[in-house]
């Protein structure tokens, strides 16, 4: 079957709309990047092209654009204070994380060979760079018949991942809107337009502009100036620290001095099509795997995959009264080594607007539960899975 831009574009918006759509009809017990991600497999191995998220208009070079622009606006919906505050976050899920690698480098090895657990434990505690980086190494070390593996972890992984998350971030997100809510029935009316004013009377450094010339192009300019400073100062770490996470970071800051404004994307009216292509780029990497491929390495993924949580659950379970977290949020923040952004972002939002009844109840749970897992993401995915990989390169 033949597919033009406009029957791929519409094919890449059913599944992601079905994917919501189910969400939805299931209170976010089933996240939408779930049943999309198995969309997009069933898709590949029956009637669609491999190519059918780049023809879409969603290529490579357009997802670098996304990036850069969604984390700069997510530091714009953060706050400079408690932004810092998610050292605790950081800490929990770089710790699952070292669960992970000893459950498979201790009980893994005791199941299957060397080779099958250097392979596939980077990819399990990381992003789609670890298991690009990892499949390369196995290509030059000769190593074929696990050459697939990397990136089949990459994708299974997350199956697993989206569905308990869902369910920690559901369990946290009633026991702080049920706090909440206690609190907000003890405010007066007096109380709550004092606050109000006092928030809104808050002066910025920067001037904001006259409302004419804030236009969507204005705005996105200035968070695309913000994405090069981010990629720039990157270059002189020498990538040491991620591009991305500067962005977040100068996000914030820059929100703080008033040259962006809060909810940047949203006001420019784009922000549902940027997340949409760069999701769509994520589900695009499933059509690697085929059926036949998968089939011989199911259980070396699935066993240590299910190792791998245990030793997240383990980890987070130690540190959670310690660093003053929930047991549910402390398991989210370990989980985020299994997809990172963007899903963590769009699991979250879910359960936020689901829990929440009114704005003010989202608005809350959005600022606890966010910038947690939108940290741990960028710590696991982005930093340590790569450092991992580079070690266990050496290791083959």
């Amino acid at each position: 079957m033949s597919f033009g831009a406009v029957e791929c574009f519409i094919v890449v918006m059913l599944f992601l709309f079905l994917g919501e759509a189910i969400a939805a009809r299931t209170k976010a017990f089933i996240p939408s990047v779930f049943v999309s991600a198995v969309l997009f497999l069933i898709g590949f191995w029956t009637f669609i092209p491999k190519d059918v998220v780049s023809s879409a208009s969603f290529s490579p070079s357009f997802v670098q654009v996304c990036m850069a622009l969604l984390l700069v606006h997510l530091g714009t919906l953060m706050d400079l204070r408690k932004l810092i505050q998610q050292w605790k976050a950081v800490t929990i899920a770089l710790a699952g994380v070292v669960g992970t690698i000893i459950m498979t480098m201790t009980i893994g090895l005791l199941i299957f060979d060397w080779h099958t657990i250097v392979a596939a434990t980077p990819p399990l505690s990381g992003g789609i760079v670890a298991a690009l980086l990892m499949s390369q190494g196995l290509k030059a070390q000769g190593i074929d018949a696990l050459i697939v593996l990397p990136i089949a972890m990459f994708i299974m992984h997350s199956f697993f991942g989206y569905p308990i998350t869902s369910w920690c971030l559901k369990r946290e997100g009633k026991r702080l809107i049920k706090g909440f809510r206690t609190k907000e029935s003890q405010l007066s009316s007096q109380t709550k337009e004092e606050v109000s004013t006092t928030i809104s009377a808050t002066k910025k450094f920067i001037p904001t502009l006259p409302e004419k010339y804030r236009t969507s192009s204005i705005i996105m300019l200035k968070l695309g100036l913000i994405g090069y400073v981010s990629m720039w100062l990157s270059k002189l770490t020498a990538g040491t620290v991620n591009q991305y996470i500067i962005c977040l970071i100068l996000g914030v800051i820059f929100c703080e001095l008033g040259f962006l404004e809060s909810n940047a994307l949203n006001k420019a009216g784009v922000f549902n099509w940027l997340i949409y292509g760069l999701l769509a780029y994520i589900f695009s990497q499933l059509s690697a795997v085929k059926p036949d491929q998968l089939l011989t390495i199911i259980i070396p993924i699935i066993s240590l995959i299910i190792l791998g949580i245990i030793g997240m659950f383990i980890m987070s379970m130690l540190l959670a009264k310690p660093l003053g977290y929930s047991r549910p949020m402390a398991f989210a923040c370990a989980l985020t080594a299994l997809f990172g952004f963007p899903a963590d972002y769009i699991i979250t939002t879910e359960i936020c607007n689901h829990v929440g009844k009114t704005d003010e109840e989202r608005t809350y749970l959005t600022e606890n539960l966010l910038p947690k897992m939108l940290v741990g993401g960028f710590a696991t995915v982005s930093i340590a899975s790569v450092v991992i990989t580079t070690i266990f390169l050496k290791l083959l």
